[in-house]
């Protein structure tokens, strides 16, 4: 798929050495075709390496995206230099006339903090009510997912004692969902999290259905009947390393995090991890772009009607 980004975008150049489509935006003013118009609002610390892994799973399509990213506030960030920032993200006030066919909200180490307590929860909040109107599909990621679910469901947020960390067997609830088209019965998911949460819980407090779970790690795919929001518990975006990463960070911070599950080989931390998530993450977001997004979202994203065909 041709991703349209800005050219100076630090993930251009890690794309293309990876075979990905990367679109300029002149050339993509000459095809004559509207491509989808894509919101990526950014919570993680470290901004472009986020921006990779996202970009990368959209890739996997043949549909051509064009993605604004947006910041959360203006406040400074201790792992992005601003002049990034400055020159690739968009403020909510620039957009919040705007109507996309799609909106990605990734996830945030906010796992202990109440949600009042979150610096921007009213902006959060804000946000999430305006794309009920303004946008077609929203995905939200692990902490955007537990807001939303409180938000919207008013549940409560539930706080694991140890955080779950590693790669996790999910099974499919339902083999005839078009969001899971394709997955094997079993795959292979990774998750990073003090959230919690039970299957019986959303089932009970909530009209979502779930397609996917796990026996560890509860819920982990789920969305509501109009597909207008989709839910993911986990992280299927992170690199092979990224678990590791956050592991030997904390390690050296001093916090004495647990060795991620099924991760290391033989829980060795001195070899590397081998992805095995990968495949299902790729499918992932192609089934919401093809089904969720571009088979029901108006041609003229002026208006607002949504037709959902099976």
């Amino acid at each position: 798929m041709p991703i349209c980004v800005p050219d100076a975008l630090p993930a251009v150049n890690l794309l293309r050495d990876e075979n990905v489509f990367i679109m300029s935006n002149s050339r993509a003013n000459r095809q004559e075709i509207r491509p989808l118009k894509l919101l990526f609002l950014n919570l993680m610390p470290k901004k472009i390496e986020t921006e990779n892994q996202f970009l990368r799973l959209l890739s996997n399509s043949p549909l051509q995206i064009d993605i604004d990213l947006l910041r959360i506030d203006q406040r400074e960030s201790k792992n992005t230099p601003s002049e990034h920032l400055d020159s690739f993200y968009v403020d909510f006030d620039d957009i919040q006339h705007l109507n996309y066919d799609g909106l990605i909200i990734t996830g945030a180490p906010l796992g202990k903090i109440p949600f009042n307590e979150v610096i921007y929860w009213d902006k959060f909040k804000t946000i999430l009510i305006w794309a009920q109107h303004h946008v077609t599909s929203t995905l939200l990621f692990c902490w955007a997912a537990q807001a939303a679910l409180n938000i919207i469901y008013g549940l409560p947020k539930l706080v694991r004692q140890q955080k779950l960390s590693g790669v996790f067997d999910h099974y499919i609830t339902d083999n005839k969902a078009i969001l899971t088209r394709g997955f094997d019965d079993h795959f292979w998911a990774p998750h990073s999290r003090y959230a919690d949460f039970p299957s019986d819980m959303i089932c009970k407090q909530t009209n979502l259905t779930i397609l996917a779970e796990s026996k560890v790690a509860g819920a982990y795919l789920m969305t509501t009947d109009d597909r207008r929001m989709v839910f993911v518990t986990g992280h299927p975006e992170y690199d092979a390393l990224t678990l590791a990463n956050e592991y030997f960070r904390d390690l050296d911070a001093g916090l004495n995090p647990s060795i991620p599950e099924n991760y290391f080989p033989h829980n060795d931390i001195t070899k590397s991890a081998q992805i095995r998530w990968r495949s299902h993450a790729y499918l992932l977001f192609s089934n919401w772009l093809n089904y969720y997004v571009y088979q029901v979202t108006p041609y003229d994203l002026m208006t607002r009607e949504i037709t959902i065909d099976e």
